[in-house]
């Protein structure tokens, strides 16, 4: 016999707690989030009732293995997962997208920056009844300032208090999960604090392009102009999304062209700078780069202690400053890793009644701690930066100094320092016996260019994805 989840255990809630920081908000509020479960009464097995086949299907393919590990960690010992048609499926109609992608191709995963569906009226709407799109919890106020945002977090108030004077266009870049959307949301929320009746929306490049292919099938360009050419604030998602979409990129320069001669604003974001995006045309490019570019950088330390301690308040509860550092020592990439990583520590809590700890928060991170101690290591930065700038692994131990080999030594000096939990005389000598002077002058040497070398930063951003898979 099957009890209710909610009547028996914290087992499924705690699951979908570190799923909902694991997941993209879209993938995760599309197939995780309507899943009803039941669990059998000794908890050795969770059934989870899907809406239809096609979900089902999917749900199993893509999401199944990865919740029966996240029950198995946080209830101590394995629990199998099933899934069940709910009653009454077949009175649930398949969307557009799953009869296209049923008929085909599985739909492809949903990109990490992809935004949360779109809110109800009622959630979205300002004081004109325009739908906005915005969380209204990605504020200021919420975002922790640290040296890794603070250029990009002073031009966003800058914009939000005065939209359509300086830096219009806004074009933000930086890795994923490093607060890009955050940011915009923070601006169109201040704005229409201070103007409720203002026009703001919030959409992903995807959406833009959904939106001309629709206007293009229906005929109905003359409403898509009206609505885009219409706003006092875009806020647009992920621009490299337009790359080889003509009809899209030439809707979207009418529509830049036409915000900024009635003074609107436009902010964007991008996983690279505007020079740096492929197959986007060069008017559009020189538009993106008139106004002002600014990078997110992965945080350091002390703003991922800050975070940590931030986001754990946030949710009634009270992290030791030790495991913080614990965390954010062992986290390094971006903020929605070091979410995530708090929600875990958060349910493993939880889920066994216990204080919040070092050991408990080693635990709770197993699978993440082991993953980095397999992946990252000083040879394996060493052998990637080598490949990247075409010198020979040995180059990084030797004693030549010519720039070509020099400046990639100092570049996987950097990294090491970064992305592992070696000391400086330990970095040192694994490059060739190197005093550990060497590799903090290295160290210092390319944080600093990386604040002012937009190419550097470029660079550094592609090496630390490899490296981190």
């Amino acid at each position: 016999m099957h009890t209710p989840v909610s009547a028996g255990a914290a087992l499924w809630p705690a699951c979908l707690e570190v799923l909902a920081q694991e997941l993209p908000e879209q993938q995760f509020n599309t197939w995780i989030k309507p899943l009803n479960a039941q669990l059998a009464t000794d908890q050795s097995k969770l059934t989870l009732f899907v809406a239809n086949r096609f979900k089902l299907d999917w749900v199993r393919a893509q999401y199944a293995t990865r919740i029966a590990g996240i029950l198995e960690s946080l209830h101590g010992q394995p629990v199998s997962v099933e899934l069940a048609l709910a009653p009454r499926a077949a009175l649930v109609k398949y969307t557009p997208q799953e009869i296209a992608s049923s008929a085909g191709s599985p739909p492809p995963a949903v990109h990490e920056a992809t935004p949360a569906p779109i809110p109800s009226e009622e959630e979205s709407a300002g004081g004109s009844g325009f739908r906005h799109r915005l969380n209204s919890a990605l504020t200021f106020d919420t975002l922790v300032e640290g040296s890794a945002n603070r250029m990009a977090r002073a031009a966003a108030l800058h914009v939000a208090g005065a939209p359509g004077q300086l830096y219009n266009p806004l074009f933000i870049y930086g890795g994923v999960g490093l607060g890009k959307t955050h940011l915009m949301h923070a601006v169109g929320n201040r704005l229409l604090q201070a103007r409720p009746d203002a026009k703001v929306l919030y959409i992903h490049a995807e959406q833009f392009v959904s939106d001309v292919v629709k206007a293009y099938q229906r005929k109905t360009f003359d409403q898509f102009k009206d609505r885009y050419h219409s706003l006092d604030l875009l806020l647009i998602d992920d621009v490299q999304f337009f790359a080889n979409k003509d009809r899209t990129q030439e809707e979207f320069f009418n529509a830049f062209e036409a915000l900024l001669a009635k003074k609107s604003h436009i902010v964007m974001t991008s996983d690279t700078y505007p020079k740096g995006l492929a197959d986007i045309h060069e008017r559009l490019v020189s538009r993106f780069d008139a106004g002002l570019t600014v990078a997110l950088e992965p945080p350091e330390l002390e703003m991922r202690v800050a975070i940590l301690i931030s986001k754990a308040a946030a949710e009634g509860t009270e992290m030791p400053e030790e495991v913080a550092f614990f965390v954010a020592k062992n986290v390094r990439s971006n903020v929605r890793e070091l979410e995530g990583a708090l929600r875990k520590i958060l349910a493993y809590s939880r889920f066994n009644q216990k204080e919040i700890s070092i050991p408990l928060a080693r635990e709770a991170l197993r699978d993440l701690l082991s993953i980095q101690n397999r992946q990252i290591s000083v040879e394996n930065i060493q052998k990637t930066v080598a490949d990247y700038y075409k010198i020979k692994v040995s180059d990084m131990y030797s004693k030549k100094r010519p720039a070509s080999i020099a400046r990639p030594r100092q570049i996987a000096m950097y990294l090491a320092k970064e992305l592992t939990q070696k000391s400086l005389p330990e970095i040192g000598e694994l490059f060739g016996g190197r005093d550990h002077t060497t590799v903090l002058h290295a160290v210092r040497k390319i944080a600093g260019e990386r604040q002012q070398l937009t190419e550097l930063n470029q660079q550094l951003h592609v090496l630390e994805q490899t490296l981190k898979g």
